[in-house]
């Protein structure tokens, strides 16, 4: 691995440790929080799409008429990824994003689907991201978030974004996260099978073998620059703080719950 990669994991563990251990997991304990959780997670895992396909963009031809653009290995990795994230497979068999599967995840559960739905009607019909935020009552952590994602992908800096999709969205999952969700899924499967095997379809394709690509791809395109590494880093540290505040409002939303109840 480039020893520049490896800087960058260490400089930013301080800030993966804190995500790994934050106090949300340990507040979910009910299927009610799990909305709560998922209500806010649902933007991360959109814009975690448009990222993607920022990189795709970029990365390969996506214009007529064709032309080889870029590296060509570089177009094989992203091409892989997006293949995996954009047209997986979910429990029965039927093609879905990943970001399809967390919707149908969230409705099983009882999570109100409407902020997010209505989120990007509003973009389809030619909202700017304000009015849309406004129009669908996105939380403030969602909407700083998602701003975050989108300054970086409009910054046009392919190492930016490779950077961010690669070490800001890690397997940031912790395993106690994955036991409460088994143990809830033991008592009421009806309600959480799918965000489950969401989960597992997370681990295994995205925390194993799209990780290695995503590090090989931001590795390629650093190397060409001194300074990228560093930009790199800091980009990179931005995404994982903004996580670390969507998380810090899942909390208090889930404990301002729990104390109403």
């Amino acid at each position: 691995m480039h020893p520049n990669i490896l800087k960058i994991k260490e400089n930013i563990e301080p800030l993966r440790r804190q995500i790994i251990n934050h106090k949300v997991y340990n507040a979910i304990s009910e299927v009610e929080d799990l909305q709560i959780f998922m209500e806010h997670h649902i933007y991360a895992v959109w814009d975690f799409m448009s990222l993607l396909k920022s990189l795709q963009i970029n990365l390969t031809c996506t214009t007529l008429p064709w032309f080889p653009v870029g590296d060509a290995i570089t177009r094989q990795l992203i091409n892989e990824i997006v293949a995996g994230e954009e047209s997986d497979v979910d429990a029965t068999g039927n093609v879905k994003s990943h970001f399809e599967l967390y919707l149908d995840a969230m409705e099983q559960c009882g999570a109100n689907v409407n902020p997010i739905n209505n989120f990007l009607i509003s973009l389809k019909n030619g909202s700017d991201f304000n009015t849309a935020f406004e129009l669908a009552n996105v939380p403030q952590a969602a909407r700083d978030f998602m701003n975050a994602t989108f300054d970086t992908i409009n910054s046009g800096k392919t190492h930016l974004q490779a950077a961010s999709f690669t070490f800001g969205r890690e397997d940031l999952i912790p395993n106690m996260f994955f036991s409460m969700v088994n143990d809830l899924n033991s008592t009421q499967p009806e309600k959480v099978s799918i965000f489950k095997y969401y989960l597992e379809r997370h681990i295994e394709v995205d925390g194993d073998h799209h990780s290695h690509l995503a590090l090989a791809m931001t590795e390629k395109l650093c190397e060409k620059d001194d300074s990228f590494w560093t930009e790199a880093e800091e980009t990179t540290k931005r995404a994982l703080q903004n996580r670390i505040d969507l998380w810090n409002a899942a909390y208090a939303e889930i404990i301002k719950n729990k104390v109403s109840a």
